[in-house]
């Protein structure tokens, strides 16, 4: 399997971004689907997770109201709308994908595949 992310990109403060994630090969495979992110010098941190069926989404207290996780799964992608961004939302975006139909979303653990990253800066 392999995850293609793009979108990121600079923006001012309270602007929007679309991201997409496009999985390929044995998409077959791949249950629940999730973004993280990485800023400068920190941890990698859950941002959002979506199920399978896209019924059910989970995400970081620091994001919830202002991102929305959503899925096609005739197009094999995963998207990350993320509206009133801050400059402290400036990271490297990186969506993953897990084999396993359920578990814990917040772990990078449980993911098995992982996009290159896309970056995301918020100017002040």
């Amino acid at each position: 399997v392999q995850l293609q992310a793009y979108g990121g990109g600079l923006v001012q403060t309270g602007g929007s971004l679309r991201l997409s994630c496009a999985a390929s090969g044995r998409t077959g495979s791949i249950y629940p689907m999730g973004w993280f992110r990485q800023a400068p010098g920190k941890e990698r941190e859950f941002v959002t997770a979506i199920s399978s069926s896209g019924g059910s989404t989970h995400y970081a207290d620091s994001v919830k109201g202002r991102f929305t996780i959503s899925r096609d799964n005739a197009k094999n992608t995963v998207y990350l709308q993320l509206n009133r961004l801050q400059p402290e939302d400036t990271a490297v975006y990186y969506c993953a994908a897990s084999s396993y139909y359920s578990g814990s979303v917040y772990y990078p653990s449980f993911y098995a595949y992982w996009g290159q990253g896309t970056q995301v800066t918020v100017s002040s």
